[in-house]
This record gives structure tokens, sequence and C-alpha cells, in this order.
């Protein structure tokens, strides 16, 4: 019994520290959250929270997690659709230390002996499933040309959504969903086009 209620309060322990370092990370960003501020912030010493992590990246992994589990639930569901991706793109420029954070850690985690290369993998992989789906979605409500590959749309809205976050750490006056927006605008159907 012992052991069990040791579990329990480990992973309420290891959830408050998430849900803490959302809004740490979010606040000020990548760098300078450090592991000693996200301790203080929920009232352990750097060790104590390492303790609940194998290292610093797999914190940083775990936070990415929590943040797309909080986007889930805040905003869709596993039938996205191409207004949750806009709304959530939108959101993401509220929060620029997860986007730095996120960005950072995409770039380091291309090393599969990276903490977060199987994060980023798994992720992807989801991402490119739920929205190749919500191409589809689109194309059978005629709001997405049918002549197009939904895996291609899937692809390169996501591209397009990643290298825009890079762009916008450097100048936050892009307006990342608008870009996102003109782009699908193009690939609805006009005039002459496949139906």
């Amino acid at each position: 019994m012992t052991r069990r209620g040791a579990y329990a309060k480990g992973i309420a322990k290891r959830e408050e520290i998430l849900t803490t370092a959302l809004d740490v990370v979010a606040a000020h960003g990548y760098r300078r959250a450090s592991v000693r501020e996200l301790a203080e912030a929920v009232g352990l010493s750097a060790a104590g929270l390492l303790h609940y992590f194998d290292s610093k990246e797999e914190l940083f992994t775990a936070i990415l997690r929590k943040r797309d589990e909080h986007d889930q639930q805040t905003y869709g569901s596993e039938d996205a659709d191409i207004d949750m991706l806009l709304t959530v793109i939108r959101h993401n420029a509220t929060v620029p230390g997860l986007v730095q954070l996120y960005a950072q850690l995409a770039v380091e985690a291309v090393d599969p002996e990276h903490p977060a290369h199987a994060f980023f993998r798994e992720r992807t992989e989801a991402l490119q499933e739920q929205f190749r789906a919500a191409v589809v979605r689109a194309q059978e409500d005629g709001e997405i040309r049918a002549d197009l590959d939904p895996a291609w749309v899937a692809t390169s809205v996501q591209a397009l959504s990643d290298g825009l976050q890079s762009l916008w750490l450097l100048d936050p006056g892009i307006d990342m969903a608008a870009h996102i927006e003109k782009f699908l605008d193009a690939l609805r159907p006009g005039e002459g086009a496949a139906a």
C-alpha cells in the first residue's frame, strides 16, 4: 500500500511539475527557463526535480507532450480539421517560449540518439495522419481541390507551419496563421479546377 501511495504521489508531482513548467517556459522561453527555475516554481531543488525525469532533455520533451495534450483537450479532438490547426497556430503566437522550445528541440531531435527523437517522429506521424484525414474531408466538402494528394497537402502544411514558427521567432510581426490560410486558399477549387 505504501508503494502504491508513493507511486500516485510521484505521478501527481510529475503532473504538477509539467503544468507549472508550461507556464514558466511559455513566459520565459527555453533558454531562460533553467532546471533550477522550474524546480523552484514547484518547491524542489534541481536534483529533486530531475528525480522525476532522466535528463533535462527528457523534462523538456515531457513539457512538449504536456503542451500537445493541453492543446488537444482545449482546441480539438482526434478529428482535427483545418480550422483547429489555425486556432492552435494563433494560440502559439501567445506562447513564444513554448514555440522556442519546440523549434529548438525539433532541430536537436534529428539526432536518433536524442531523447526527443522518438517524440518528434511519433508526433509528426500522428499529425500527418490527422491532417491528411482533415484534407480528405475538406476535399469531400469541396473546400480543397480533389486533384491534390492529401498526403502532399498535409506534409506541405506541416512544413510551412514549422518554418513559419522559426521565422516568427525572428520576427514576431509575422502572422503565421494568415500565411497558412493564404496557402490553403490557393488549394481551393476555382474556375476550371478538377473536381
